[in-house]
């Protein structure tokens, strides 16, 4: 076992321990970290969407910046903006970086800013880079934006465009905690505001990520779990192949190419959490919810209907078999 899986694994441990109850979004969250993607968490008020991010910042002793979108956001809020600096005689404009120049960036309840201050993270989170006033300002080697969204408010709220929910490897959604963990979470918060609380766990060394990432590229990968790939990204785009399926009537418009992409690098991710060195179809179907439900787009049937992406998905999952 090499010394990146066994600091990837203790993260994931302390992540787990702070966020009680939310183990599958964890994996997730690291998951993405792994593929140096970008995450859109989605759950209601008070299941640690936050906490889990900020959590990931400390261990990781990562920058943090932090985007609280609302409705008068403007696009240099985000990515920072020229500032008029007179030295004596001297006058001239200084970049001053925003928010997103940072390892880690939570953009809080997303959807309260509109289309024009979100587009501004497009060429950030595709491109890993900022452009303002002509320049190009490069982010840093670790870079991630985490983002959330509260699925029950609507009011005053601007849908994501499709190019931006693209743009996430995975959407999590993050349901409340069973009896157990909810015990669990009051007994947690009781103790850190005890003064008496247990040192905080040794922050992982960002090297440990850089090298995780080289070493899931290295992993095996059979051209049958390729062409399984392909298939479950098809199915999306051609779910007429499937006559015996419900899929044609329900799937609209189906996932692009950065879903084949992402699903390759999840169920990398993936298996090497778990300690192979080989990616089997298990792996697949563990992050295809994630990398595959937000970049569909229903029919109006599936909605008449209450269908949602996780249905799909699941019957998804369901007709199409391993070659």
């Amino acid at each position: 076992m090499s010394e990146s899986l066994d600091a990837i694994r203790s993260l994931q441990q302390s992540m787990d321990a702070a966020v009680i109850g939310q183990s599958a979004v964890v994996e997730k969250i690291i998951i993405s970290l792994l593929c140096n993607g970008n995450v859109l968490l989605e759950g209601l008020p008070g299941t640690a969407k936050t906490r889990a991010i900020k959590t990931l910042g400390e261990l990781l002793n990562a920058d943090l910046g932090r985007i609280q979108f609302t409705p008068d956001l403007l696009p240099s809020d985000v990515t920072g903006t020229e500032v008029y600096h007179a030295d004596g005689a001297a006058e001239q404009l200084t970049f001053q970086p925003g928010p997103i120049f940072a390892n880690l960036v939570l953009a809080d309840e997303i959807n309260r800013a509109p289309a024009k201050v979100q587009s501004a993270l497009l060429e950030a989170m595709e491109e890993r880079q900022v452009t303002v006033a002509g320049k190009t300002y490069p982010l840093p080697d670790l870079f991630m934006v985490l983002a959330t969204q509260n699925p029950i408010e609507q009011e005053g709220t601007y849908p994501l465009p499709e190019a931006q929910m693209d743009r996430f490897l995975m959407k999590i959604t993050i349901d409340y905690p069973e009896d157990d963990a909810e015990l669990g979470i009051i007994r947690l918060v009781r103790g850190e505001e005890s003064s008496s609380a247990a040192p905080k766990t040794l922050p992982v060394e960002q090297r440990h990520i850089i090298d995780a990432r080289e070493q899931i590229l290295q992993l095996t990968i059979t051209e049958a779990i390729e062409k399984y790939i392909v298939a479950l990204v098809m199915a999306t785009r051609h779910p007429g192949r499937y006559p015996d399926s419900p899929l044609q009537q329900w799937i609209n418009i189906g996932s692009s190419p950065r879903a084949t992409i992402g699903l390759d690098k999840a169920a990398r991710a993936h298996a090497w959490l778990k300690g192979k060195d080989f990616v089997d179809p298990d792996d697949v179907r563990a992050v295809a919810m994630g990398v595959l439900g937000h970049r569909l787009i229903l029919s109006y049937d599936a909605l008449a209907e209450g269908v949602d992406q996780h249905q799909v998905v699941e019957e998804i999952l369901k007709q199409v078999a391993v070659a």
